[in-house]
């Protein structure tokens, strides 16, 4: 007898160790999109981002570059798809006059860079050399316009300068240097952190900014179709999006933006590679926040936007830690880890999951700062674990949103728990299925059995990325430790999908 409760016990302890992650693909019958725009991209005039990230000059012969802009770095950039770009900023927007880096390079002034380490800068990438890359890119611009330390005539002449075809001082301007066409610019940031960094400004005074300048930039029509993207709140700030709901009429606003970024402590952020494992807990728990940060702006839209004309624009978001050592601490300069990649996949599950109001996200930021998916040092580059995160998603882009009913087992740290597993799933054009997960447990793996009951599938594919350690890191010695490699580990049975995810893992499944 008490051998036989002896093995009774030990069986239950067995089965308590199993894996109780599941996934159900819903019905294949929901009608919008994950749209591109979510996979968008940051650059703003900081650090090394563009000049020595996108930009070395025209004149630089030991770096192969289209027009001052890196070779390498556009192919990179095109082979991730990315649907937009948003520039000049971030703070520096709200400091920037656009007028200042159009004509002849030679004659533009130079400014200095407050924010951002109180360098120099002498205007030779302005708003031709942007858009011109954006095309280079086949990337749509997203330009964050000053209302900091601008007027609304400044951006007037900004908005028919890039968009108007016809006759006009402004369009004069433009063909006088150099450009006939207009590049008809869609995305317009109205200002950037006005509640910080863009002013200081209390919600409804924003709000009332907000529509002074949102009137001049288009008419009363909007007969031009430009996308207005108001300056969101930080984080879990509420009320502020709330107010700007409320003062700012449905009319008059495309997208309301989000900043969230995912920080150990503002005021001890922690190192970029030699972090603790409860450094890494207390980062990904920050990350994870940003599923109820949008559940609860969700929930604030539906009630004062019905007809859900208004997207959630998530602008900035990453990853945020201390600079690299020897590194000015203005330019944010970090390394790229696997816990990099944990938080891009998981934002990017909870982006895909929401992506019936989020409309449009940009990670912070492209090159050479905070979570940046391109590391440069003179000549060299390397992509990053995030850079592989983005390009595996790729799949996602404007591909039909696949619901998911998923129950994740905890990734256990002391007396606190996260869910192991995220996932997100849809169906593209050609009638590929693509599901992405993520473990973010460093400690063990994690089996996940999918119900695809609905759906008549009789072969899986996977890519898989991984490594030994959640500090792992690629360098310019060593750039390729960390990178996608073929998925083994999903069979498929009958109408049930088993995968078997490493430890710090990746993956993204193709079925059909």
């Amino acid at each position: 007898m008490k051998r036989t409760l002896c093995y009774l016990f030990f069986l239950l302890l067995a089965n308590a160790s199993i894996a109780q992650n599941t996934i159900v693909l819903g019905e294949d019958s929901v009608t919008h999109k994950i749209d591109r725009n979510i996979y968008g991209h940051f650059a703003e005039h900081l650090g090394k981002c563009i000049y020595e990230g996108f930009y070395v000059g025209e004149r630089n012969k030991k770096i192969p570059n289209t027009n001052g802009v890196r070779n390498d770095v556009v192919a990179a950039l095109k082979k991730l798809k990315i649907p937009n770009l948003r520039w000049p900023g971030g703070c520096f927007a709200d400091t920037y006059h656009w007028k200042d880096g159009i004509g002849p390079k030679d004659k533009r002034p130079t400014i200095v860079n407050a924010w951002w380490g109180g360098v120099t800068e002498d205007n030779s990438f302005g708003t031709h050399d942007f858009l011109n890359m954006c095309e280079l890119l086949g990337a749509e611009p997203y330009l964050a316009a000053n209302i900091g330390t601008g007027t609304p005539q400044e951006l007037i002449d900004w908005v028919q300068y890039v968009s108007f075809a016809g006759e006009s001082p402004m369009s004069k301007l433009r063909r006088q240097n150099g450009r006939d066409k207009p590049w008809n610019v869609r995305f317009w940031g109205v200002g950037n952190e006005a509640w910080g960094c863009g002013g200081n400004m209390r919600p409804e005074y924003y709000a009332d900014e907000y529509r002074k300048y949102a009137t001049f930039m288009t008419g009363w029509s909007n007969s031009n179709k430009i996308y207005r993207i108001a300056a969101g709140a930080n984080s879990a700030n509420y009320n502020w999006t709330e107010t700007l709901l409320k003062v700012i009429p449905n009319e008059m606003i495309e997208g309301i933006g989000l900043h969230h970024y995912a920080v150990i402590d503002w005021s001890k952020k922690g190192s970029a590679t030699d972090f603790t494992e409860q450094e890494y807990f207390t980062t990904m728990k920050r990350a994870l926040q940003m599923d109820e940060i949008i559940t609860k702006n969700e929930a604030l839209m539906d009630k004062y936007d019905r007809k859900q004309k208004i997207g959630l624009i998530v602008d900035e978001w990453g990853g945020w830690y201390e600079v690299e050592p020897g590194t000015n601490p203005g330019f944010l300069y970090q390394q790229n880890t696997m816990r990099d990649a944990m938080i891009a996949g998981t934002t990017l599950d909870i982006f895909n999951n929401h992506s019936r109001r989020v409309r449009m996200a940009n990670l912070a930021q492209t090159i050479n700062v905070l979570q940046a998916v391109i590391l440069t040092d003179q000549e060299k580059m390397i992509l990053t674990p995030t850079y592989h995160v983005m390009e595996m998603y790729k799949v996602h882009q404007d591909a039909r949103f696949i619901p998911i009913t998923l129950k994740s087992d905890d990734y256990v740290n002391g007396k606190e728990k996260l869910p192991a597993v995220s996932a997100s799933a849809s169906k593209d054009s050609l009638g590929l299925t693509h599901i992405s997960l993520v473990n973010i447990d460093p400690n063990k793996s994690h089996t996940v059995t999918i119900d695809v009951t609905k759906y008549k599938l009789n072969n899986v594919t996977g890519r898989l990325l991984t490594s030994e350690n959640v500090n792992d890191h690629n360098t310019f010695l060593n750039p390729n430790r960390v990178a996608p490699t073929v998925f083994a580990g999903a069979s498929l049975k009958a109408n049930t999908l088993t995968v078997k995810l490493p430890p710090i893992a990746v993956v993204v499944l193709e079925l059909k």
